[in-house]
């Protein structure tokens, strides 16, 4: 087991983009590392029979990945920003560029952990030795007896051969998982090249200076906290304002009374304000000063998301 975390590591680091990037997509593949530890463990047993193999064995390596990718999919703040946008504004100001970097920022942070179970599936080769153990040709082994076919190449990765049969089975496992683990390398190295390609990609595309974009991504983290923070004690104080008027009084901690007191909340905030601060941010400048995400540019007043002639336009690809 520790050989294994040790071989993954490797694989880990291809995502370690900046520090909170590093410290999600570190737990994500950590977490699907376990995951997939388990279920090799407890949940997978290849059936050894003909034509039950191969799916059973693809099944194992690909359901397990596309649960995976549609959980990273929900859970990614881009995919519910993009969906409000759609839904209130329509795509009519989105470039194709655009577009396709949302997307690809969406696919991308989604595709963590599907690949690093696959990844970690092919190192481990028994889903790929029992979904193909059966297609090995006969010929290939060499003085395999000719009275043997499918259904008993299908037995072995279960182990339940005759006695004569111990050493092909032996080598037709050594050779399929030679190979499931060999596509998992390579799955890896394809997976280092396209992280270093976007890497490039982003930077030499993007119209801001390296400092600027190190200081967006600090005020985008800065602002969501503080957003997210300011948010719960909103309703906190909103909450007891409007059990204190149905009761007559609400029961308050010391905390909460301090709160209530510090910070006097006399309403909320209308539709078409959350409307305003929702949705995908395209990056831009407004008479050359920049407008770091939908609520900064709120505050300023400015109105209209669409391309101006002086703007630069950059997709929002937030950690």
């Amino acid at each position: 087991m520790a050989a294994l975390i040790a071989e993954n590591f490797r694989f880990l680091s291809l995502f370690f983009k900046s520090k909170d990037v590093m410290i999600f997509n570190g737990l994500v593949a950590l977490g699907t590392v376990g995951s997939e530890e388990l279920f090799s463990v407890v949940a997978f047993n290849c059936p050894c029979s003909p034509a039950r193999n191969y799916i059973y064995g693809l099944a194992a390596i690909g359901v397990p990945a596309l649960a995976l990718f549609i959980i990273g999919v929900i859970w990614n703040n881009h995919t519910w920003n993009l969906v409000a946008e759609c839904h209130k504004r329509g795509t009519k100001n989105f470039s194709a560029a655009a577009t396709f970097l949302l997307f690809g920022s969406i696919m991308g942070r989604a595709a963590v952990a599907p690949v690093t179970w696959s990844v970690i599936s092919l190192l481990r080769g028994e889903a790929y030795i029992c979904a193909l153990s059966e297609f090995v040709k006969p010929s290939s082994l060499d003085k395999f007896p000719a009275n043997y076919g499918a259904d008993v190449l299908a037995r072995f990765p279960c182990k339940d051969v005759p006695a004569n049969l111990t050493k092909f089975r032996d080598e037709v496992t050594r050779r399929l998982r030679y190979e499931s683990q060999l596509f998992g390398w390579l799955l890896i190295g394809i997976v280092a090249v396209l992280v270093f390609l976007t890497k490039c990609l982003k930077h030499c595309c993007s119209p801001l200076s390296y400092r600027q974009e190190a200081y967006w991504a600090q005020y985008r983290s800065n602002e969501a906290k503080l957003f997210q923070r300011t948010a719960e004690v909103h309703s906190r104080i909103l909450a007891a304002k409007n059990v204190k008027q149905f009761f007559g009084f609400v029961a308050l901690d010391k905390e909460e009374k301090e709160l209530v007191q510090e910070f006097p909340v006399e309403g909320v905030q209308p539709s078409p304000q959350w409307n305003a601060i929702t949705g995908v941010y395209i990056y831009r400048e407004n008479k050359g000063f920049p407008l770091y995400s939908r609520l900064h540019k709120w505050a300023k007043g400015v109105e209209g998301n669409g391309p101006s002639p002086e703007g630069h336009e950059m997709l929002f690809l937030a950690s």
